[in-house]
């Protein structure tokens, strides 16, 4: 019979200790009642039209993630460029060149600015069409909606409204939030994967009311009508508080009949609800932030050095001004040659009048030392920037088709800037799936499979006395040396195997597999936990009729790598009824299957509080056993004196499991009487259909009773299944100097676990968990609460400051309770510190709004660069709140990558981006930043010494066009390549060598040192150009008939100096040479030479006194070529010396790769290679290298002892092998 089939003839709530036989809820709940505000929600099933009428006008179910739409763009995108310095100065500038005081053609001043605000707002159009074109495809999504006579049509999510009766199929997500008002189960039962609002994988059981449970089919619903009274649009994900009004009668609503917006049906073939809140009224919208405009921190230290531009330019115009008035008063009368002025800008009588008129020419005039290409420039080198990641074959994810994507570019050198990753968990770092890896059973471990930790810990060790004997001299290849030591791996690192891998099982030992396991001497211990796999478990089998096998749909990823162990082991669940289950069992023969029925008499189900599962089933014999799974230290503490045989030897394979990064669970049981088990199941009964309040602690306290006297079995290790890629890449993070949190929604248990599996956790480091005392929580006192966390905080911080252990580690596990207390006031700072101490940081239980409030408190409380990676949409809040949001795109929904600015298709990829990408865009816009401010300077500050040379006559040395086209043309495209282009290493260093990204965070490449020492060169450049070109042309023949150089050709050489002087700078500041750089440096001085050549030939009405200037004046004079050979050396002399003194003796670590790369000592001397890979590691604490040094460590220390012992009886000991971790 088909999967689908079965579970929709079962009553699923028979399952369930907690739901099953209670009465139904309407006779016992009163319709709750609504005082005050925040209530006033009214809702007319099946009217849609109803709720488009005033005043109630609710919300459609479109939504959007745009920053702009067609009406705001304009006001809003002008606001985002005008609130840059530069383009405001730019802006007054533009405006002052209409007047009469300008020195420049008002075209001159208005074009540049035109053409840069231009290009900046089409790419923040492009860039907000783009999100528009994401958000259409969740808004085009289709669902199936009721338009009347009980007929569904599917029609888009968009089209959905307030009180639209939908039918929402298996695996799709849900449009909206709805009431659910019956599915394809009788008993109105339907599963729900939450996992993209609170993190967690485990299904969730979801119940109708039973006075919709009737409303079975699409017909049912032609004279459907009812109307809702509810809560208004609220984030909280876990509350709902309403009433239902059907048929004359009010029932009481609460969140277990509510179905939210992004999680979807699993495990029910469809389901029937009504639509209460739509689009950005729906809880998950709720609790997103509207797209935050986000800057990066260069671009705001970038704002400074516009302020200290701005400065200097005030202060060299108003020292202009001043003598240009002390001129106009003292020396103007003597200037009788001077035609008197009909504007009166220039009057002897009223110096101040005119010294005030040329501050405005002076202010226009040395404009030019703030770059008004800057911002265009670095807008078109981010835009190429992130098309270099979107084209990064490395970070394309081949399963999926999906490429990484930059849905921004305004953050790319960010990305070289982080200090702190704040990551979800489920999703992001795991994939959702176990693997059945190892077990001890009857004090035996099984499973021969290395884990990855154990390998990599084997494997450095071997490199370290390889890397000893090289230092030292001596090989150890002799087997007969009594030095040597062996290092061992038992069994095959995870991988690789000898046969077909089975999802979810990578258990490999022959002795228990094909049946063999009925030959070792505890077969029937073995026996009973193979049947514990196989029936303690809610799980529902479904037949592949493709294969003719079965799959498993479990609450929990555990449960499903269970039955397929047992499936595997020759246990196979095949089938479940609403009393019994049905395992086909390869016993007593192997090539015989058995179909046994157990009867399911109950479920005692797993709660985070007790920790444990157990199940009461009665074989075909007659015998009842209660099977129970749990934590290890919950069953221990349950076990009979006489059930205890194992327990040593358990408890030590345990451990070595947790060390390995495994999951674990201890498995036992315990034989009932009948007599014994009736009289349980009595009081059983009665507590499951009382109605008082302490009901569910009566069952608790009735399942404490049965589960005790158990007898220990086994226990099992599995793999949580991170996704590929995951503990490498948070290692390689972790040794670039970064900070990780981890923030789920899920359990702590299952948190720290994950944290194990990829490293962020190890055996050894300290867990301090802040936690908050229930019986507080019960006493309603707030205060005592705070008292309480305040002072686990600082008795953690106390402990961490005391700590003398160099080695020593500490974690931090906070849950979503105790966040509520510790993010307030003055708490909140105490908690930052104690967590920035930490090694690593877990918060669990954590709701998206704690999501992004914790973000937020490291963000500010830190003031340095935070990113945020999700998937889900309860991951949105922290996406916008930190300072860079990255969204990953796999199957669970696009909510969190349409609000991310970047997006990537597995978390692995996130080391590509940051130590690769984003290394390189922070030392490209740094370093592109620095020049642009050097080269304005140099060539800015020419004009102020020739005003003062001239008496402060306002008058430019250089033509119009000149100083239009040298930042547009002629100096641009070697700094845009610049930006595009360099490396300082390659991709490949970069991985190998994380520590290089420190100079990021550290902001090496643009703090104040930096961006003064370039613009003192910039100075000094300046100053060259002017004075010797002054010397050269001054007061001597620059003709061969004897006539000296006029302001014309002076300027025109000036020029001439500043473009080969830049334009050669800029090829000493680069590290990495295409041809396109060569190309585009050697353009752009060749550039100049036409457009003068070109320019020159124009009639002396358009090109003025520059006409056929070079052709006739310049270029036949050697004086002229000499000056620009001589200028340009001069110029660049000092920073040649600089770097040349740097690299020499002060080297930075990119300086000592780049030499060694060039002369190829990776190649010819290895051993050094790997020492300095070795040297460049940050010292880190988390992490797969963290962990296995602190492996090596333990290994080294049994090492020493086992010498110590025999030391002092045999001088000489025999080789002692190094134990394997699985071993230790």
């Amino acid at each position: 019979m088909p999967g689908g089939m079965l579970r929709a003839r079962l009553k699923r709530s028979s399952l369930y200790t907690f739901g099953c036989i209670r009465p139904p809820r309407e006779s016992v709940d009163e319709p709750h009642e609504f005082n005050g505000p925040g209530f006033s929600r009214h809702i007319c099933c099946n009217q849609p039209g109803f709720h488009r009428k005033k005043p109630l006008k609710y919300s459609t179910n479109y939504i959007s993630t745009t920053k702009y739409n067609v009406i705001t763009f304009l006001p809003k995108a002008l606001f985002e460029q005008f609130r840059r310095v530069a383009n405001l100065y730019f802006l007054l500038a533009a405006l002052l060149s209409l007047t009469a005081v300008s020195p420049f053609s008002p075209f001159s001043m208005i074009a540049p600015l035109m053409f840069v605000i231009g290009v900046s707002m089409t790419k923040e159009g492009v860039e907000n069409w783009n999100r528009f074109r994401q958000d259409l495809k969740v808004n085009m999504r289709k669902v199936l909606i009721h338009v009347g006579d009980g007929v569904f049509v599917k029609k888009p999510w968009m089209k959905l409204e307030v009180g639209d009766v939908v039918k929402v199929e298996k695996d799709n997500f849900f449009p909206a939030d709805l009431l659910f008002l019956s599915s394809s189960y009788e008993d109105g039962i339907c599963y729900v994967e939450t996992m993209n609002l609170d993190g967690e994988t485990n299904l969730k059981v979801k119940r109708s009311l039973e006075v919709t449970l009737s409303l079975d089919n699409d017909a049912s619903f032609k004279d459907f009508s009812a109307t809702i009274k509810c809560e208004d649009p609220n984030p909280n994900l876990y509350s709902f508080v309403g009433n239902f009004e059907y048929e004359g009668r009010m029932y009481p609503l609460d969140p277990s009949q509510i179905l939210l917006r992004d999680s979807k049906l699993r495990n029910t073939s469809h389901v029937y609800g009504v639509v209460i809140f739509s689009g950005h009224d729906t809880k998950v919208m709720q609790n997103g932030t509207k797209p935050p405009s986000k800057r990066s921190t260069i671009e705001k230290i970038m704002d400074k050095i516009i302020y200290v531009s701005f400065s200097i330019l005030v202060f060299i115009s108003v020292i202009s001004s001043i003598g240009f008035a002390i001129k106009t008063k003292f020396q103007m009368p003597k200037w009788w040659y001077l035609p008197p002025d009909d504007k009166k800008l220039v009057d002897p009588h009223n110096a101040t009048r005119s010294g005030v008129a040329h501050l405005i020419t002076a202010l226009i005039l040395y404009g030019y030392l703030i770059p008004i290409s800057l911002y265009v420039s670095i807008e078109l080198v981010k835009v190429l920037q992130a098309l270099f990641i979107n084209q990064d074959i490395h970070m394309y994810d081949e399963e999926t088709g999906t490429p990484a994507q930059a849905r921004t570019s305004n953050l790319n050198e960010e990305l070289g800037m982080v200090d702190t990753i704040l990551s979800d968990k489920t999703g992001t770092l795991t994939c959702n799936q176990m693997d059945f890896l190892k077990c001890s059973v009857g004090g035996t471990p099984y499973g021969i499979r290395s884990s990855e930790v154990e390998v990599a810990a084997a494997n450095q060790m071997a490199m370290d006395l390889e890397q000893h004997d090289h230092d030292h001299g001596f090989s150890r290849t002799d087997a007969g040396n009594g030095s040597e030591i062996e290092l061992e791996v038992v069994g095959t690192p995870n991988g690789v195997s000898g046969r077909n891998r089975v999802k979810g099982f990578s258990f490999e030992d022959p002795r228990l597999m094909n049946g063999n396991w009925a030959g070792e001497p505890n077969k029937d211990v073995l026996l009973m936990f193979f049947r514990i796999l196989a029936l303690c478990h809610t799980a529902i089998p479904e037949l592949n009729e493709e294969t003719g096998g079965y799959t498993y749909e479990a609450e929990s990823p555990d449960e499903g790598a269970f039955l397929v162990a047992a499936r595997e082991f020759g246990f196979e669940y095949c089938k479940r009824t609403q009393s019994s289950i049905f395992v086909r069992e390869r016993y007593p023969s192997y090539f015989e299957p058995v179909e046994r029925e157990y009867k399911l008499l109950n479920i005692l189900d797993f709660t985070s509080k007790r920790k444990r599962m157990s199940v009461i089933i009665q074989d075909e014999n007659g015998q009842i056993l209660l099977l129970c799974k749990g934590a290890d230290s919950i069953i221990f503490d349950r076990l009979s004196k006489n059930g205890r045989s194992f327990e040593e030897a358990t408890k030590k394979h345990l451990k070595e499991y947790a060390e390995a990064g495994l999951r674990t669970l201890a498995f036992a049981y315990r034989k009932l009487e009948s007599s014994e088990y009736s009289a349980w199941n009595d009081e059983f009964m009665k507590a499951k259909t009382s109605i008082g309040g302490d009901r569910d602690t009566m069952l608790e306290h009735l399942s404490d009773v049965m589960e005790k006297d158990l007898i220990l079995v086994g226990a099992t290790a599995v793999e949580d299944k991170l996704q590929p890629g995951v503990p490498q890449c948070i290692d390689k993070l972790a040794q670039a100097g970064l900070k990780i949190w981890v923030l789920t929604g899920d359990k702590m248990e299952t948190a720290i676990n994950i944290g194990f599996a990829c490293s962020l956790l190890r055996q050894g480091m300290k867990q301090i968990c802040i936690t908050t005392n229930v019986e507080l929580l019960t006493q309603d006192s707030k205060k005592a609460v705070k008292e309480n966390i305040l002072m686990q905080i600082t008795n953690a911080s106390q402990m961490v400051k005391l700590e003398k252990d160099p080695h020593a580690a500490f974690a931090l596990i906070i849950d979503g309770k105790t966040l509520t207390y510790a993010l307030e006031g003055d708490l909140k700072h105490q908690f930052l510190n104690l967590a920035i101490n930490c090694a690593s940081v877990i918060c669990c239980r954590v709701s998206p709004k704690q999501k992004a409030l914790v973000t937020r408190l490291v963000k500010e409380g830190t003031g340095k660069t935070t990113l945020a990676i999700g998937d889900g949409a309860n991951d949105v809040g922290m996406i916008q709140e930190a300072d860079i949001g990255v969204g990953i795109s796999g199957v669970e929904g696009m909510q969190a990558v349409m609000a991310s600015d970047f997006s990537i298709a597995q978390f692995r990829f996130l080391e590509r981006l940051l130590v690769v990408h984003g290394h390189w865009c922070y030392k490209r816009i740094a370093q592109m930043i620095c020049y642009f401010f050097y080269k304005n300077i140099a060539f800015g500050l020419t004009l102020f010494y020739f005003e003062a040379f001239t008496g402060f006559s306002g008058q430019s040395v250089y033509d119009d066009w000149y100083m239009l086209l040298f930042n547009v043309v002629l100096t641009s495209l070697p700094v845009i390549s610049l930006g595009v282009f360099e490396q300082d290493v390659s991709s490949e260093i970069c991985l190998q060598f994380p520590a290089l990204y420190q100079q990021g965070p550290r902001n090496l490449f643009f703090d104040w040192y930096r961006i003064f020492g370039w613009m003192c060169n910039g100075l000094y450049c300046s100053l060259i150009v002017f004075f010797l070109n002054i010397i050269i042309f001054y007061d001597q023949a620059f003709r061969v008939d004897g006539q000296t150089a006029d302001m014309a050709v002076v300027g025109t050489a000036m020029f001439t100096c500043v473009i080969f002087a830049v334009n050669c700078q800029i090829a000493l500041t680069m590290s990495h040479f295409t041809w396109i750089q060569h190309f585009l440096i050697g353009f752009s001085i060749v550039m100049w030479y036409v457009f003068l050549v070109l320019y020159g030939m124009l009639s002396p009405s358009i090109s003025g006194n520059v006409y056929k200037i070079f052709l006739e004046a310049l270029a036949p004079a050697p004086i002229y070529w000499l000056s620009i050979v001589l200028v340009t050396v001069a110029c660049n002399l000092p920073y040649l010396a600089h770097i040349s003194f740097q690299r020499s003796f002060n080297p930075m670590d990119h300086h000592v790769i780049q030499e060694i790369k060039y002369y190829k000592k990776d190649v010819e001397d290895r051993h050094m290679w790997r020492r300095e890979k070795s040297k460049a590691r940050q010292e880190t604490k988390i992490g797969f290298t963290a962990r296995v040094d602190a492996t090596i460590r333990h290994l080294r220390s049994k090492l020493q002892k086992k010498t110590s012992l025999l030391s002092p009886r045999d001088p000489t000991p025999t080789p002692t092998p190094i134990p394997t971790p699985t071993q230790t």
